[in-house]
């Protein structure tokens, strides 16, 4: 048999991939968290957009085995995470929105506690991996500086860096660029981007300036159903010669919204501009160039 080349056979053994079929959790309470849902997910960015409450939490913890579905399955690299929950734990990092309280203990000490937690048992692998990460996020200089005193970018960096131990296959990002500068914001995407060459990132938010700058896929949940997926150009391109916008009197309000789709409203300058979805030119409107904040509003305007 004809074998891969060397080259093509380490890209091929590097890619990962999370399916997810036909998902459902229903609560015990009898809340429905998430309804039928699919997805096909692989190496790079992958958005999950949607409003607080829209079941994304829910789908994460799913995802990384906290809690059982009520039907479908999901399938990491081959091996079903409802029945090997394990599995998927370890080859798991994840960044959530808030540490918490940090310990004061340094940056090189804490990440050496969460690696032995993480099951590196070998001193002097966990040493390496820790300088290696440490370089990586741009923390070398500040190792030995405890965790606490760090501002909220270092803070994102080092949770980076403590996702990434263990050289996990798949990476789960809670809002990750909330309270973030500009600077630090565009610094810490930059980082993101360049870990998802070579697994998955799931960037959960509801910021779409996050997806629209750095995922290729995403999603757009709401009340626990996906009501969009694909790539955001793609469904930027769909609402094209879709949008209209129209600036109005803001007593005019109402009378608007019964006679028109409005999928969001922006105060500038004392006057209030509406955008409305139409098939047709509304008459009086202007034409928009559609965004992914329109794909976006559009969505959870259909389904409310």
């Amino acid at each position: 048999m004809e074998t891969l080349p060397v080259l093509l056979l380490s890209k091929f053994n590097n890619m990962n991939t999370l399916s997810i079929n036909n998902l459902s959790l229903t609560y015990k309470n009898g809340f429905q968290a998430i309804k039928n849902i699919s997805l096909e997910i692989g190496n790079g960015m992958f958005g999950l957009l949607g409003p607080n409450g829209a079941g994304k939490s829910s789908l994460m913890k799913t995802i990384v085995g906290l809690q059982k579905p009520t039907s479908g399955n999901i399938i990491f690299n081959g091996i079903n995470i409802s029945k090997n929950p394990d599995y998927i734990k370890q080859n798991l990092g994840f960044l959530p929105q808030d540490f918490g309280v940090y310990p004061k203990i340094s940056a090189f000490d804490l990440l050496e506690h969460i690696a032995m937690l993480k099951g590196i048992k070998d001193r002097s692998e966990r040493k390496n991996q820790i300088l290696s990460l440490l370089e990586k996020v741009n923390l070398s200089d500040f190792r030995n500086k405890e965790v606490h005193t760090f501002s909220g970018g270092m803070r994102q960096r080092f949770g980076v860096a403590q996702a990434l131990l263990g050289n996990p296959k798949i990476i789960i990002v809670d809002e990750p660029t909330a309270g973030l500068d500009p600077e630090e914001r565009n610094r810490f995407n930059s980082l993101l981007n360049d870990i998802s060459k070579e697994v998955i990132v799931i960037l959960s938010t509801h910021l779409v300036e996050d997806v629209r700058n750095l995922c290729s896929e995403m999603a757009i949940m709401n009340k626990g159903e996906l009501l969009k997926k694909g790539k955001p150009n793609e469904l930027i391109a769909q609402l094209d010669q879709k949008i209209w916008s129209k600036s109005i009197d803001k007593n005019e309000l109402n009378n608007y919204h019964s006679e028109y789709q409005i999928i969001s409203q922006q105060l500038i300058e004392r006057e209030l501009h509406i955008t409305t979805f139409s098939e047709v030119e509304p008459k009086e409107f202007i034409p928009v160039n559609p965004l992914l904040e329109h794909v976006y509003f559009h969505s959870l305007t259909q389904k409310m």
